[in-house]
């Protein structure tokens, strides 16, 4: 397996970490009596959930173009050690995004978005 395809088993791993860190968050923030029943009533969520859930929502609007620069990247055969690199950068730098958006801490979460995206073009130089 490419190393490119081994980071999009793990961004996938990470999509269904995120999705359940997300759910639990505003489960919780609404009241677990409401999480466990019907759900009938509009509740909103705290700020916290309200973070986790916009850090999903970005994370939904990348992992898209990942997952095509890595299964291109391994049906080309083009991959190489700069593709493996920014596969890896991409990852890591999501992972650090969810905790970085959670906190609000200024910048932060700046720098880990541009470093993903720092890291897709790295994907994207060996197809040019």
């Amino acid at each position: 397996m490419t190393p490119e395809l081994q980071y999009l088993v793990y961004g996938v791993i990470l999509l269904i970490v995120h999705v359940l860190v997300q759910a639990t968050f505003s489960d919780l923030s609404k009241g677990l009596g409401w999480a466990l029943g019907p759900q009938d009533e509009k509740r909103e969520q705290n700020f916290m959930a309200g973070r986790i859930e916009r850090a999903l929502r970005n994370y939904l609007e990348t992992f898209p173009a990942f997952v095509a620069l890595a299964l291109i990247l391994a049906v080309t055969a083009l991959g190489n050690a700069t593709s493996a690199l920014g596969a890896a950068v991409w990852f890591w730098a999501r992972v650090a995004y969810i905790p970085a958006y959670a906190s609000g801490i200024p910048l932060v979460r700046s720098v880990a978005f541009f470093a993903s995206l720092a890291g897709l073009v790295m994907m994207l130089l060996p197809l040019l």
